[in-house]
């Protein structure tokens, strides 16, 4: 089955911790995987930032939303347990615990209050009621992107053949291919089709070589086996074993098959990957906000928590 939003898993979590004992949320992660029959790669797929797994987030806000609305509390670091709250809810036998079943509970209603900023999306938004605050935040963040690299590709599109190669070559030089700016003008620049062709050093040192073609093509007209072929036949002309292809277009399934199959390595790069390398290498893009993510440090208070002590 798919992943469930963090709302799905409330009232499974909820009644996981109905024995009133202390709960590990580790071991409550293992628990409701099994629970939602959930297989070994859905367990591991991460959040678009890479940075920890869908599920535990899901789980992790899960418990966070039954702890503001008082059904849960932690006994200790990294560890839940139910309140009377808690088990007075489980006794009415609801259905499904989500958002709106918790509005019922005033400390969970002033949360909501206190945390939402004016521009935050209700829950009740199409879309969003089944996303964790990071990742509403991300879904968001990733569909800016979308927007930035279309509008970046109708520029490059637009662009002479001349800009094009100098986009080319700043964008390999910040990638850290041929050394310098100057060094890398030198190496590739001779202007012909609409595009590039040249050498351009691997490295600052000039250890190896790489073989560079760029096509500036519209999106319509894509770039198919006989080009690549083509490409190819020029590596083994000057002994080059690597080559990069970049086009502004995209590649037919058979110019990337061949591509796939054959010793020489060639990278092609079509147009929806040139825009995202120029938003990650920072190349006709500037940075316009910054946000942080910033999350509780247990270890810094230490012993000094009162959690669990409290008379």
């Amino acid at each position: 089955m798919p992943i469930p939003d963090f709302q799905t898993i409330m009232l499974p979590l909820l009644e996981l911790a109905a024995d009133g004992k202390s709960h590990y949320i580790h071991d409550a992660v293992e628990k409701l995987a099994e629970h939602f029959s959930l297989t070994k790669d859905e367990k591991a797929k991460l959040l678009p930032s890479g940075q920890q797994p869908i599920f535990y987030n899901r789980v992790g806000w899960a418990r966070t939303y039954l702890k503001k609305a008082g059904l849960l509390e932690d006994p200790r670091r990294g560890y839940f347990r139910i309140t009377e709250r808690g088990k007075s809810v489980l006794q009415e036998k609801p259905d499904r615990i989500d958002m709106r079943y918790l509005q019922r509970f005033p400390e969970y209603v002033e949360f909501r209050q206190t945390t939402k900023a004016p521009s935050q999306p209700d829950v009740s938004d199409e879309g969003l009621e089944g996303l964790t605050p990071e990742e509403a935040l991300e879904d968001s963040y990733q569909r800016i992107r979308r927007d930035l690299a279309d509008e970046l590709l109708s520029y490059v599109l637009n662009s002479t053949p001349g800009f094009f190669e100098k986009l080319v070559v700043e964008l390999l030089v910040k990638m850290g291919y041929g050394g310098s700016q100057r060094d890398a003008a030198r190496a590739v620049g001779q202007s012909g089709d609409e595009g590039i062709d040249g050498i351009i050093d691997e490295d600052r040192l000039g250890l190896d070589t790489i073989y560079v073609q760029a096509k500036k093509w519209n999106p319509g007209t894509p770039v198919g086996r006989p080009e690549i072929q083509k490409f190819v036949g020029a590596l083994q002309g000057k002994r080059a074993k690597k080559g990069i292809f970049i086009t502004t277009s995209r590649f037919t399934d058979d110019a990337r098959e061949y591509a796939r199959s054959i010793d020489t390595k060639v990278v092609l790069i079509d147009g929806v990957r040139l825009a995202e390398l120029m938003i990650d290498y920072g190349v006709g893009v500037t940075t316009r906000t910054l946000y942080e993510i910033k999350e509780l440090d247990t270890d810094y208070f230490g012993e000094a928590s009162t959690h669990g002590d409290a008379r």
